[in-house]
């Protein structure tokens, strides 16, 4: 009989460590961690309507598709889960964290918007009356933010019906989501059609993350990127485009940083600090979108690394 006992404990160890359940225990040893929940551009992987040679590997299974560029918070000791930014694929990254991460009886439990871009904010959409029909979901916002959810529809509708509760943000001013989390707001140059654009500062009991998703070129903005990358453990950062040339226009009229840009801008810095950075929101027809490609494999040669959906990162 014990020998039969025996046999079904070492069949539950090696059948556990095949189910995808398990990874959630593993990841459940990690309190407090940031996790990957997209990596695409605003128009996600593939675009639509796009027949070129970048999108055709999805088509034929070659590539998976990719979510919009999002990051999904969880802290298991305060039983507590953000996203940053509310994107086009909420629906399923939503549920992603409740799967995979933490199902505490809340969609979610925040949400950090960056900016007014389709890829950013339109998820919110989903907490709406012809959806989710949610109540009063945080919503974190920057003041311009704000004001155009309040007087703009369908969104003000979300804030009428008390779908959403809008939460002030400062810029550079801190806000305490419990004893061991901060986050602080800090304004970035981009395209500010409709709201201003801010990244974050997100800081855990062990670590610091930046997330910075949109931005024009560095030296537009009034913060010295090398220093900041040096401060943190974790960047998180715009390479919406590879190189020049990767579109058929105008790039100086859409100024991301290109991947080689940033590259070459750290190419005297220490291994240690080039590995903190984690290149995201890829545009669908930037290389290191796809899973392999000798351009990415480059780039990762010289000590930087690539935001993949599914990673975690401890806090």
């Amino acid at each position: 009989m014990k020998t039969f006992q025996r046999l079904c404990l070492i069949l539950t160890v090696v059948i556990g460590s095949c189910n995808p359940s398990y990874e959630k225990v593993k990841q459940e040893q990690l309190d407090q961690y940031i996790t990957i929940l997209g990596i695409a551009q605003d128009a996600g992987y593939p675009q639509i309507n796009c027949e070129k040679e970048c999108c055709k590997p999805f088509y034929e299974g070659i590539e998976d598709k990719k979510l919009i560029s999002c990051l999904g918070l969880v802290d298991l000791t305060s039983d507590q889960k953000f996203l940053f930014d509310a994107t086009p694929d909420i629906s399923e990254q939503t549920q992603i964290l409740k799967d995979r991460h933490l199902d505490n009886g809340s969609i979610i439990d925040g949400v950090f918007l960056t900016h007014a871009h389709i890829g950013h904010y339109t998820g919110l959409m989903n907490f709406g009356k012809e959806a989710l029909g949610a109540s009063q979901i945080p919503v974190f916002v920057m003041p311009r933010m704000k004001a155009f959810l309040e007087t703009n529809g369908p969104w003000s509708q979300l804030v009428v019906l008390n779908n959403i509760e809008l939460k002030p943000l400062k810029k550079d001013s801190t806000i305490y989501i419990n004893r061991t989390l901060k986050i602080t707001p800090f304004l970035v140059p981009h395209r500010d059609e409709y709201s201003e654009t801010v990244g974050y500062k997100i800081e855990g009991k062990n670590k610091i993350a930046l997330f910075i998703p949109d931005i024009d070129k560095w030296d537009k903005w009034d913060r010295n990127i090398i220093e900041e990358v040096k401060k943190v453990d974790y960047a998180f950062v715009d390479a919406s485009f590879f190189r020049d040339g990767e579109l058929e226009r105008d790039m100086t009229k859409i100024p991301h940083p290109f991947t080689t840009e940033t590259t070459t801008l750290f190419e005297n810095e220490s291994t240690e600090t080039k590995n903190k950075i984690y290149f995201i929101h890829f545009n669908h027809t930037n290389p290191a979108i796809k899973e392999k490609h000798r351009l990415k494999d480059s780039i990762q040669n010289l000590g930087f690394r690539f935001a993949k959906e599914g990673d975690n990162f401890e806090l």
